[in-house]
């Protein structure tokens, strides 16, 4: 009821030029200053974006600090796995990690918890908060697994989450198109609402184009042929001779598509 309500509201427009940034998300000094020359707005810095993105750690943020004059956001996750349901030991690391990783500079924080059915785990979400504030906060993709995404934008308005990251649960964005679309107009500019997850200089255009959100969020990653000898040995789940890196390029190529998609829409919706 609460999606149908807001797409029975008779017009909203935007107007040209809003799409505000693009958020990089990296794991590597490399594959950050690549996304800041390349004109990226903000990053989320990661840890092991092979697993989706993990916890990093404060040199890699103090470094890439240093070295970047955009805002970076900090993952908040201990471990891997697709339920984002914590033990009170991992609220506990999350916790302390927010603390440590706040005092060394990070902008805002990229987190998300769910309960075992699936709803925002409010308790520990505000924990967390408590934590990380007055900066501002991202609830990530643990949102694409909610059972009741309407309840879920409600909460994590609540809790004063800035923004969203959603695929619209489904396995890219440029699939979540609809929904995606749905939760940009139920926000209406109560919280941000960032696609993310497979998006490309080929399909950024057209997401951007049918959803109306002002953000996105990518790696545009490229592999890289690791510089060191042959070797038997493999180290983790991943080959040992390439790895992902953020290219310039590309992220300066989806900027200039995201840029053309506005400036060649109405960006109005009549519904």
């Amino acid at each position: 009821m609460f999606m149908l309500a807001a797409l029975q509201r008779c017009e909203k427009t935007w107007s040209a030029g809003e799409i505000e940034m693009m958020e990089v998300c990296v794991d590597s000094v490399e594959s950050a200053v690549n996304a800041y020359n390349g004109g990226a707005s903000r990053l989320e810095l990661c840890a092991a974006l092979s697993e989706g993105g993990l916890t990093p750690t404060p040199g890699m943020l103090r470094i890439i600090k240093s070295v970047v004059k955009i805002p970076v956001f900090v993952m908040l996750r201990p471990c891997g796995g697709d339920d984002f349901v914590y033990s009170c030991h991992e609220v506990e690391v999350m916790k302390n990690d927010a603390s440590v990783l706040k005092e060394w500079g990070a902008d805002g924080f990229v987190f998300g918890a769910l309960t075992p059915s699936g709803d925002v785990d409010k308790n520990v979400c505000k924990e967390i908060m408590g934590v990380v504030s007055p900066l501002p906060a991202t609830f990530h993709r643990a949102f694409d697994v909610c059972q009741d995404i309407d309840a879920a934008l409600l909460t994590i308005i609540e809790l004063g989450f800035t923004r969203i990251l959603t695929s619209g649960q489904e396995f890219t964005a440029h699939k979540g198109i609809p929904v995606i679309k749905k939760l940009v107009l139920n926000a209406n500019g109560r919280i941000t609402i960032m696609p993310g997850a497979g998006i490309t200089r080929a399909n950024v255009g057209e997401i951007l184009r049918h959803t109306r959100a002002q953000e996105f969020h990518a790696s545009a990653k490229v592999l890289k042929k690791c510089g060191g000898p042959p070797n038997k040995c493999t180290m983790g789940f991943n080959s040992g001779e390439t790895v992902f890196v953020t290219s310039e390029e590309i992220v300066r190529e989806m900027l200039a598509v995201a840029g053309e998609a506005v400036r060649n829409s109405k960006w109005e919706i009549n519904v």
